[in-house]
């Protein structure tokens, strides 16, 4: 069985579009290419939304961990497509479904997502996501985006 792969940020802005502020990965982890992998977010009080989401208690924005969670799962198909022409690609959300928010994401929390390929048909792949802070799920979800490029 071959090792890992690891993607650091500057591999993974090769792999994706997003470019800060809405680059919401740092590290990719490739467990099975293309199907299974895990995403580091590096939480940290500089970021942008923290400043009205909220004063005096910061809260990462649930939507901003469904976005991560699908910024891992395009980054993992992108980085498996090795036909690919190098133009940029891009993921576009399709659909999301079962949330869950368990507990808040604050400042000095490395979040984990967790994304596993349930099934695909040729440019539409759908996800499952699960996301943890010091291994205690903090949110979930089934989504299902299209890669375009």
């Amino acid at each position: 069985m071959s090792e890992n792969k690891i993607y650091h940020i500057e591999e993974i802005m090769n792999l994706l579009p997003h470019r800060y502020p809405f680059l919401l990965l740092d590290r990719l982890e490739v467990e099975i290419p293309g199907e299974k992998g895990i995403g580091t977010k590096n939480v940290t009080m500089n970021e942008e939304f923290f400043q009205g989401h909220f004063p005096g208690n910061p809260v990462m924005p649930g939507v901003l961990q469904i976005e991560a969670m699908a910024q891992t799962a395009g980054a993992l198909v992108v980085a498996a497509d090795q036909n690919s022409d190098g133009s940029p690609k891009s993921v576009l959300f399709m659909s999301v479904d079962g949330v869950k928010f368990r507990k808040p994401v604050k400042p000095g929390d490395q979040l984990k997502m967790y994304v596993e390929k349930i099934r695909a048909r040729r440019n539409v792949f759908v996800f499952k996501g699960e996301s943890k802070v010091d291994g205690q799920t903090v949110s979930e979800a089934e989504f299902t985006a299209m890669i375009v490029g």
